[in-house]
């Protein structure tokens, strides 16, 4: 199709998916839970950064460009130098049919200096009802910089509580995307292979942030993708446990 730049069918937006959207807007329901990622933050939510997603969406018989913005998280096995996969949620690269542009996963380590790669799509669950992404970066990032996070080998833990990180698009503290906002202490209030259940506060921008839980020996362990919000004020997270085998085919 022709580029129809004057056509206002291709008017940009920048928006999140209608599934991102689904996202909670707590605010006003309960205090903020959330915490802005600073010096005394813990360093392993580094390895949880910015996703930029140009998409086209045909609506109402228009063509429109979009952007996603959502979140991923950086992964790698224990002691590996160099780190180059990532993980986010289906839905943010839903609208991604133009491969000559570009997605671009952003880094913001304990400095002014961001760590910007680009990306391509490796594999995903192909729809909401498995709505988890990985992408491959097409050059890795050094981990002596900016930590990769380790996957958990196990299911979460009902009785320990997770941290669910995200790039949150709330004009609040999440400052429109612009910092990491984190919520610790939450409890996993449902767990099933295919989705399950935090009651984490969780914005739009959060979409393909990491839920975490620490292993017995303190070490943060990637448990879950964050998807989306319901109408009871819990936060929905595809386990890392469901789709442990395109994990172990691409992460090594």
């Amino acid at each position: 199709m022709p580029d129809q730049t004057t056509d206002p069918a291709n008017e940009i937006h920048n928006a999140d998916s209608a599934f991102s959207a689904t996202l909670l807007t707590v605010s006003g329901a309960r205090s903020e839970q959330r915490q802005a990622f600073a010096d005394g933050s813990p360093p392993w939510l580094q390895s949880v950064g910015k996703l930029d997603v140009p998409g086209i969406e045909f609506r109402d018989g228009k063509r429109r460009h979009q952007r996603e913005n959502c979140s991923g998280t950086l992964v790698a096995p224990a002691g590996q130098r160099l780190a180059d996969t990532v993980v986010t949620a289906w839905h943010c690269l839903e609208f991604y049919n133009d491969l000559s542009k570009s997605i671009t996963f952003t880094l913001l380590p304990g400095s002014d200096q961001a760590i910007r790669r680009e990306a391509y799509r490796l594999a995903d669950g192909g729809g909401m009802h498995a709505d988890w992404a990985l992408l491959r970066l097409h050059r890795p990032v050094d981990t002596s910089l900016v930590p990769a996070m380790e996957l958990n080998p196990q299911r979460g833990d009902l009785q320990r509580p997770v941290t669910m990180a995200g790039f949150s698009g709330d004009e609040g503290l999440g400052r429109a995307g612009a910092v990491l906002t984190y919520h610790q202490s939450c409890q996993i209030i449902r767990q099933e292979r295919g989705a399950s259940e935090t009651d984490c506060s969780a914005y739009r921008g959060a979409s393909g942030g990491a839920v975490i839980q620490l292993s017995q020996d303190g070490g943060p362990r990637l448990t879950g993708v964050i998807s989306r919000g319901n109408s009871d004020g819990l936060s929905i997270y595809i386990p890392v446990s469901g789709f442990r085998g395109p994990l172990e085919q691409h992460v090594n």
